[in-house]
């Protein structure tokens, strides 16, 4: 089959295309999947900058994102069939395939039916991020109706599904940008209040914004001086989450006063520590989405499509520009 595959680290000039060995033998509990696009994620970046951190083996098919129709199934799977069209979120950890390739055998308990209104390159761009975003605002912070929630880079990936499903459960959102296409983008997504983090002091805003207050809950989607801000933004008793790895410079002492509640979101853990119940609860958040995109509840903006043989020139511009919304690959 052909597949985006790389045999050490290095820029995405590493990334090689071409035909590469694989398995159409399902185990017990998976499927197989011809995959018709795959979604491309910053994560993708930092697995072929620094494979040694993660649990993958030469050579390196990347990708977690898909959308595809199953070609078969193992022995085990009784709620998926041959012909179904799906979405998912696998990383190729644990002797496991990435998606950046034609075909990737699938634990069927990650896989959900795709959402019957979204193309396959639309589906293929939803599930990390929608994932990650529910996991952080629903499952570590516990939204609800009527609160204030502080959502960094709005107009990214993460940054537009928590938006939405901020929304969604009935909170009100201020959002960070960097340009005024971003503003008007994020306003169409519901955003009550929009900082441009360029020209506007963040934390200024936000307190501004909530009478002095803080936000119940900051998101964090930038990491190190952007995860310090969000311990001044949150009120006390409040909830931060953050998608990164804190800084050893993070200062905690204003959160510690405060009594801030932190929380870390990695959607990777799941397929990383091996956890079932984990995969089938992502697998339900997917299923979830699905109806909401299908009611036309949830948007996914795709900003550019690249054939999988230009996954280098994908990535590489996902690094440089900061796209709104995803990119997507699709296979010849």
């Amino acid at each position: 089959m052909k597949a985006i595959y790389f045999e050490q680290s290095g820029p995405a000039s590493v990334l090689h295309y071409g035909e590469v060995n694989h398995s159409n033998q399902c185990g017990d509990n998976q499927a197989l999947v011809r995959i018709l696009s795959m979604g491309i994620n910053p994560i993708d970046n930092k697995i072929r900058l620094s494979p040694e951190r993660f649990p993958v083996s030469f050579p390196v098919i990347p990708g977690c994102d898909a959308a595809g129709i199953v070609e078969a199934v193992g022995c085990q799977v009784h709620n998926f069939k041959p012909g179904d069209s799906v979405y998912f979120s696998q990383p190729g950890f644990n002797n496991r395939q990435g998606t950046y390739a034609e075909y990737v055998l699938v634990d069927s308990s990650l896989l959900a039916l795709k959402p019957s209104s979204l193309s396959f390159e639309q589906a293929a761009a939803a599930p990390l991020v929608f994932i990650t975003a529910w996991e952080a605002l629903y499952d570590r912070a516990r939204i609800t109706k009527g609160q204030k929630v502080l959502i960094h880079a709005g107009a990214g990936g993460v940054g537009h599904a928590a938006i939405q499903l901020a929304k969604l459960a009935g909170a009100s959102v201020i959002t960070t940008v960097s340009s005024e296409e971003k503003a008007d983008f994020v306003k169409q997504l519901g955003a009550d209040k929009i900082i441009n983090y360029r020209t506007q002091d963040v934390i200024a805003e936000v307190l501004q914004w909530t009478s002095g207050e803080g936000v119940d809950i900051a998101f964090d989607t930038i990491g190190s001086h952007v995860l310090q801000s969000c311990l001044s933004c949150v009120k006390c008793y409040g909830d931060v989450v953050t998608i990164l790895q804190p800084t050893p410079e993070t200062n905690w002492s204003d959160a510690r006063i405060r009594n801030v509640r932190f929380s870390l979101e990695l959607m990777l853990t799941p397929v990383l520590m091996e956890l079932s119940d984990a995969k089938l609860h992502q697998a339900e958040i997917l299923r979830q989405c699905a109806t909401l995109f299908d009611e036309k509840k949830l948007t996914i903006e795709i900003a550019r499509t690249f054939t999988l043989a230009e996954a280098a020139n994908a990535q590489n511009f996902l690094e440089q520009t900061h796209p709104i919304g995803k990119l997507v690959l699709t296979p010849p």
